[in-house]
C-alpha cells in the first residue's frame, strides 16, 4: 500500500514528541539522545507505512501554558486526593467506567486528549472508539452520578483547551461557539437520560414547529 504524501512541516510536532519520548525511554535528556530520537522519528515517520497524523499547522503558545498550568495543578491535587482516599476508605473505594464524546475526530487530538487524561493519578483511558471519538475513562471513587457528569465536563474542559492550544479551525469554532452559548458540546445529562420523544418534542418546538 502506498503511503499518502503527507507535508514535513505537519508532521514535525510529532517528530519532536518522538525525540522527546526516545530521551524517556533511554532516560538521557542529553543533546545527542535527541537527535538520534530525531533520526529514528524521521526514518519511522516519512519511510513506514503509517496513517497519516496531520496537525492543524497552527499552535496557540498563550493557550498552551494555560493547559499546562492546568495540567500540573491537577496532576498535584489528584496525587494528594489519591493517598487520602487510599488510606481513608481502601477496598471500599467506588469506581466507574466513563463514556467522554470528544467534539474532534482528529486523531492527535483524541490521542493528545486521552494521555492528559490517563496522566492524572486515579484515572485511566482503557479503551477508545476512533469512529466516535469516544473514550471509556476508568475513574476512581465515583459514587453517583453526579460525580460521573463532573469528571465528563472536566474531560471536555482539557480536550476543549487542546483544541485551543493546537486544534484546526473547525474544532476550535466548535469551542468558540460552545463560550459564546455558555455550555459544553453534546447533550446534557439531562438529556440523555430523557426519552427519545420528549427531546424530539423539543426539538420541533425549538425549530417553531409545534
Amino acid at each position: 500500500m502506498r503511503r499518502p504524501k503527507t507535508p514535513l512541516r505537519l508532521e514535525l510536532p510529532l517528530i519532536l514528541f518522538l525525540g522527546f519520548f526516545w530521551m524517556a525511554v533511554w532516560q538521557s535528556f542529553e543533546l545527542g539522545t535527541f537527535i538520534i530520537g530525531l533520526v529514528y522519528a524521521v526514518i519511522i515517520v516519512r519511510l513506514f507505512y503509517l496513517p497519516p497524523l496531520r496537525g492543524s499547522g497552527r499552535i496557540n503558545l498563550f493557550w498552551g501554558l494555560v493547559f499546562l498550568v492546568r495540567f500540573l495543578g491537577k496532576m498535584v491535587y489528584a496525587s494528594f486526593q489519591v493517598s487520602w482516599i487510599a488510606v481513608v476508605k481502601g477496598p471500599r473505594v467506588r469506581n466507574s467506567i466513563i463514556s467522554i464524546q470528544l467534539r474532534s475526530h482528529d486523531d492527535l487530538i483524541v490521542t493528545l486528549t486521552g494521555h492528559s487524561l490517563a496522566l492524572v493519578p486515579g484515572s485511566l483511558v482503557i479503551d477508545v472508539d476512533r469512529t466516535t471519538a469516544t473514550l471509556y475513562l476508568h475513574a476512581l471513587n465515583v459514587t453517583d452520578d453526579t460525580d460521573a457528569e463532573r469528571i465528563r465536563q472536566d474531560a471536555l474542559r482539557t480536550e476543549a483547551l487542546i483544541i485551543r492550544t493546537c486544534g484546526n479551525r473547525s474544532d476550535l469554532a466548535v469551542v468558540k461557539a460552545e463560550r459564546r452559548l455558555g455550555r459544553m458540546a453534546g447533550f446534557s445529562k439531562t438529556e440523555r437520560d430523557a426519552p427519545l420523544t420528549s427531546l424530539s418534542d423539543d426539538s420541533r418546538r425549538s425549530a417553531g414547529e409545534v
